[in-house]
C-alpha cells in the first residue's frame, strides 16, 4: 500500500473512532437519565454553531494566518533583492549608464531623495513602466559587463534556484533577462568586433535588463525608505544614477 493510501485509511478509521465514540457516550448518556430530548437540544445546539466555528476557522484565523506568512516570505524576498543590488544590481547600473547616451536626463529623475514619499515613488515608477531606454551596446564597456557577469554567475544560479522567487513575478523576469544576457555575452570569444547586427541584438538585450532593473530598484528604494532607513541613507550615497552621489557621509 502506498503512503497517501496508507495515510486515508488512517485518517478514515480516526473519523470511524471518533463518531463511534461520540455515539457511545450519547448511548451512555441516555442509558443514564433517560433524557433524549435533553441529548437533542444539546445535539442541535452544537450543530448550529459548526457554520460560525467554520466561518471564525476558515476566514477570519485563516485569513491572519495568511497575511501572517505573507509579510514572512515578502521579507525573506526583499533580503534576496538587497543581496542581489550588492552584488550585481547597483553595479549593473553604473555599467549600463556608460551604454545609455541619455543616461544624464535619465539619473537627474532618479536621485532619491529621503523626503520621497509614497506618491513620489508610485509616480516616478509609472514614468518608467513605458520608458523605452535608449542602450548602444558598442557605446560603453561591454566586455567589463561581461566578466562581470561572468563572475557572478554562481551567485545568480543560486538566487533562480530560490522557491520564493515564485512569489516575484518581476523579480524573477528580471533575473531570467541578466541571465539570458549573461549567456549571450559568454557565448562570445570576444566583443570588440562583432557585426552590426550582433550589436544591435546585444543592444535588445541590454535595453531589456536595463528597464526591468530600474523599476525593481525603485520597488527596493522604497522598501527601504518605509522598512531600513539606515539602509535606505546607504543606499542613496551610492544611487548610480547620482553622479554627486559619496558614501562618505558629509
Amino acid at each position: 500500500m502506498s503512503p497517501y493510501r496508507k495515510r486515508l485509511a488512517w485518517q478514515l478509521l480516526l473519523a470511524l473512532g471518533l463518531l463511534a465514540l461520540s455515539a457511545l457516550l450519547y448511548l451512555a448518556h441516555y442509558a443514564i437519565f433517560r433524557d433524549a430530548r435533553h441529548i437533542f437540544i444539546y445535539l442541535l445546539g452544537d450543530i448550529a454553531f459548526v457554520p460560525v466555528e467554520v466561518l471564525l476557522g476558515t476566514l477570519v484565523i485563516h485569513h491572519l494566518l495568511s497575511k501572517r506568512e505573507k509579510d514572512a516570505l515578502l521579507q525573506k524576498m526583499n533580503m534576496v533583492i538587497g543581496a542581489f543590488f550588492s552584488e550585481v544590481g547597483t553595479r549593473l547600473l553604473e555599467y549600463f549608464a556608460g551604454f545609455d547616451p541619455d543616461s544624464k536626463k535619465l539619473g537627474a529623475r532618479l536621485i532619491v531623495t529621503d523626503k520621497w514619499s509614497k506618491q513620489d515613488f508610485a509616480r516616478v515608477r509609472r514614468q518608467f513602466e513605458n520608458y523605452s531606454c535608449k542602450v548602444i551596446s558598442q557605446r560603453g564597456d561591454l566586455e567589463g559587463v561581461r566578466d562581470f557577469l561572468l563572475q557572478k554567475r554562481n551567485f545568480l544560479l543560486g538566487l533562480l534556484e530560490n522557491p520564493n522567487l515564485l512569489e516575484h513575478e518581476t523579480f524573477t523576469n528580471l533575473l531570467w533577462a541578466v541571465f539570458h544576457l549573461t549567456e549571450e555575452l559568454a557565448q562570445r570569444g570576444s566583443v570588440k568586433s562583432l557585426p552590426k547586427s550582433d550589436y544591435e541584438h546585444l543592444s535588445g538585450d541590454l535595453e531589456r535588463v536595463y528597464s526591468l532593473l530600474i523599476l525593481e530598484w525603485l520597488a527596493y528604494m522604497q522598501h527601504l525608505r518605509e522598512a531600513y532607513p539606515y539602509l535606505f541613507s546607504l543606499a542613496m550615497r551610492t544611487n548610480p544614477f547620482d553622479p554627486e552621489a559619496k558614501v562618505q557621509v558629509g
